[in-house]
């Protein structure tokens, strides 16, 4: 027992020497390359066994002839050793070279491009993250691209229909302060009806600023979908006597999901409904039915609003919640008098259609369209209460 702890003691003195020497070695070369630092470890640990046999064979007086035996072995073992760490370091320092040129790759418009060199286990996890953050860049930049392209035609769209009612309004000053006016008091009624116009635009881009903003503050009361139905058909009758479109509750009141009590902000979502109403006549010619249907789906009530437009085209049809988008003739509503939207008395700003998708997103529900027989279908989908909270 006591020739072993001796033996222990002089390998400990000899091989924590080296050890000393490979620390101090490894603290200079910390700022270096990996394969540097791989081949310092291995010549360590090599300087640390040898030092350590070395001092128990001087110990332990062997012979001339078991001494080169030992120190014969001890350099075979040390030669494998230093080349196997050599060819680590230098497959290390391959893949790294290799990913650091992938990295250049992230957030280019060709997306991350994989090394094709073989890599390690914690280097193919990096790269791994690495793509899924390239492809969250170019899904960001794309979003960012899109969000610019809607925000410029807002821009544009939102500048072409306050300058038509201005223009409108100053011509009609001008011609009731120079005393032209032949009826001033049906100046004074376009006048109020432009104020009005350019007063609901107003409202509705500081609606869509509170959305977009996340600013929205939402009063949530329990209310049947009957009663959300019934303001907003009402709301929405006269503009569709002027125009001449029927509307048709499709039996509202007499479905079990007209009965679902829903847990929403009653005046939002009254404006939600009320906005689809007024788009959907407006763009259902003379004669035409725009429906109102509510149906339950799981967990959620949905409401759908029904025109005879005649359609969207397919293409259009993922763009028509964004903030501005203003379909194609199919959808541009008409006056009574025949102008189109974007002419005096009609806002036309493509707002409308945004704002209803913040306001059901914001409640945790969605909006959705689809092309019918004759038409689209618009629906907002709302959560419905559990049913052990009713």
């Amino acid at each position: 027992m006591k020739d072993l702890l001796l033996i222990a003691l002089f390998a400990a003195l000899g091989a924590g020497g080296a050890g000393l020497l490979g620390w101090a070695a490894i603290r200079l070369l910390r700022r270096r390359s990996v394969a540097l630092s791989l081949f310092c470890v291995a010549v360590v640990t090599v300087l640390a066994v040898t030092s350590g046999t070395f001092a128990v064979a001087q110990a332990m007086f062997l012979s001339t002839h078991d001494l080169g035996v030992v120190i014969t072995v001890l350099g075979m073992a040390a030669v494998v050793s230093l080349l196997t760490a050599a060819l680590l370091g230098r497959q290390v320092v391959a893949g790294s070279r290799a990913l650091t040129e992938a990295v250049r790759t992230v957030g280019s418009d060709a997306g991350f491009t994989a090394p094709d060199h073989p890599l390690g286990a914690e280097l193919a996890a990096l790269s791994e993250e690495l793509a899924a953050t390239s492809a969250r860049l170019a899904e960001s930049r794309a979003r960012e691209q899109a969000l610019e392209h809607s925000r410029r035609e807002l821009v544009a769209w939102i500048s072409h229909d306050l300058r038509t009612p201005l223009a409108g309004l100053r011509a009609m000053a001008e011609a009731l302060e120079d005393g032209v006016a032949e009826d001033p008091d049906r100046y004074l009624v376009r006048i109020g009806t432009e104020v009005e116009r350019l007063t609901g635009m107003v409202d509705d881009l500081f609606e869509l600023s509170r959305i977009q903003a996340g600013a929205l503050a939402l009063s949530l009361t329990r209310v049947s979908v009957y009663d959300l139905v019934d303001d907003a058909l009402a709301g929405a009758y006269p503009l569709a006597r002027r125009r001449g479109v029927r509307l048709e509750g499709r039996q509202v009141a007499d479905e079990p999901a007209a009965a679902e009590p829903v847990e929403v902000d009653s005046g939002e979502i009254t404006r939600v409904l009320g906005n689809l109403l007024v788009n959907a006549i407006r763009s259902t010619p003379a004669d035409g039915v725009v429906a109102v249907a509510a149906r339950r789906e799981a967990d959620e009530v949905v409401l759908s609003v029904t025109d005879g437009c005649g359609g969207i085209p397919e293409q259009d049809l993922p763009r028509v919640f964004e903030t501005g988008w203003r379909g194609g003739s199919a959808r541009t509503p008409r006056r009574d008098d025949g102008r189109a939207a974007g002419e005096p008395g009609e806002s036309g700003a493509g707002l409308g259609l945004a704002i209803v998708r913040g306001i059901v997103e914001a409640h945790a529900g969605r909006a959705e369209v689809r092309n019918v027989a004759g038409g689209c279908c618009f629906e907002i989908a709302l959560p419905a209460p559990r049913a052990e909270a009713r």
